[in-house]
């Protein structure tokens, strides 16, 4: 965790090489966004890159996202409004969406974003500069996650904790490794490298898109970049309560429908490196004066737990930004993580999956998003 915050690149930190100009085509899906597409939009409008457009793409809205995208375009030229046509069958939502925006693009390159994220004037013109500079094929930028709610702020710094363990960007960035994923929220990609992995079409059934597309990127052999981004971008990765159980099943789901065996491994493991040491620790403190076999248990779960708290502290310090009263937390935020990945375990035997309001049948489609 420390080398990932001294060794992942910056978005804005990179040796400036002259290029031109080219294109961008700004993909963004949005399916009941009414209460944030908004300031999405307004941080896109006021780029300081000159050649760009704004695809915004409504996947099936029934609140008033529809109409917002509709107004900013009688007023925007840059903005072209898109309407998804009726998902078919064996596509998730917002890869349906994703392509069809993608029919409507012009550009050289392609910026894919969230309607929920907000960017700074410069951030186009940086990821532009920095993806043609470092001659690389795709780009994707670590954000800001925003916290809008308690349990989200305590149960975030654990789940990255566990995410550390192998899904680094310097493991992205390490062409010697397998490991490969975009953050949906904000990658750029060459048009001709997105059509040589297949497109959103060739990731249709993925629930995690933008990890088996990073995938697909890295194994065919393009050069691909993770940088921090987090002092220019800025994101949402659950709203509440429920969405953050729902994110956190979503993890859990694809490993599931990959094997079985594997996501109750991991599951356990996760259960045993977050959240055991707590009450163990507990535990022996309560028999330490019955048997000397306690003191072992309650050393090495002191251990454990300190070990658990510095990476909770890294992550809301260096990473994710947060207030340090959140790190005191750590016991029951770990409690969520395992909670919401038992629930993805038990969702997943259904071979059914929620997700934004849809109901998708999985027991055909193999996930490969994500390889532990």
């Amino acid at each position: 965790m420390i080398d990932s915050v001294r060794l992942t690149p910056h978005l804005d930190e990179f040796e400036r090489k002259d290029h031109h100009n080219p294109k961008v085509s700004i993909i963004l899906p949005a399916r009941n966004e009414e209460e944030f597409i908004e300031k999405c939009l307004d941080s896109l409008i006021d780029q300081d890159y000159s050649n760009y457009e704004i695809i915004v793409i409504d996947d099936s809205s029934d609140d008033s996202t529809n109409k917002i995208i509709s107004e900013y375009a009688k007023k925007h030229s840059k903005i072209i409004p898109v309407n998804a046509r009726s998902k078919p069958d064996g596509w998730m939502g917002k890869n349906w969406a994703c392509m069809e925006g993608f029919k409507m693009a012009t550009g050289e390159l392609l910026l894919f974003t969230d309607a929920d994220t907000k960017h700074s004037k410069n951030v186009i013109s940086l990821a532009v500069s920095n993806l043609l500079s470092s001659k690389l094929d795709a780009l994707s930028a670590i954000p800001k996650m925003r916290v809008m709610d308690f349990w989200t702020g305590i149960t975030l710094p654990m789940i990255s904790v566990f995410l550390h363990t192998r899904f680094s960007a310097i493991r992205v960035n390490d062409p010697a490794k397998k490991t490969a994923y975009f953050f949906g929220s904000f990658f750029i990609i060459k048009r001709e490298t997105y059509e040589a992995v297949g497109m959103h079409e060739g990731v249709k059934h993925e629930i995690i898109e933008d990890g088996a597309l990073g995938k697909k990127v890295k194994e065919a052999g393009h050069k691909m970049k993770i940088v921090r981004g987090d002092n220019l971008i800025e994101a949402i990765w659950a709203r509440d309560r429920i969405t953050l159980l729902n994110a956190l099943k979503r993890l859990m789901i694809p490993l599931y429908l990959q094997s079985g065996k594997i996501a109750i491994g991991i599951f356990f493991a996760v259960l045993f490196l977050l959240f055991m040491p707590f009450p163990i620790l507990a535990y022996s403190i309560i028999g330490i004066s019955s048997e000397g076999s306690f003191s072992i248990l309650l050393a090495v779960s002191i251990i454990a737990s300190v070990m658990i708290y510095l990476g909770a502290i890294i992550e809301v310090k260096k990473l994710l930004k947060l207030k340090i009263i959140n790190v005191f937390f750590a016991p029951i935020g770990s409690f969520v993580v395992v909670l919401g990945f038992l629930k993805g375990l038990l969702h997943a035997k259904n071979n059914t999956v929620s997700w934004r309001g849809r109901e998708y049948f999985m027991k055909d489609h193999i996930q490969n998003s994500i390889n532990v």
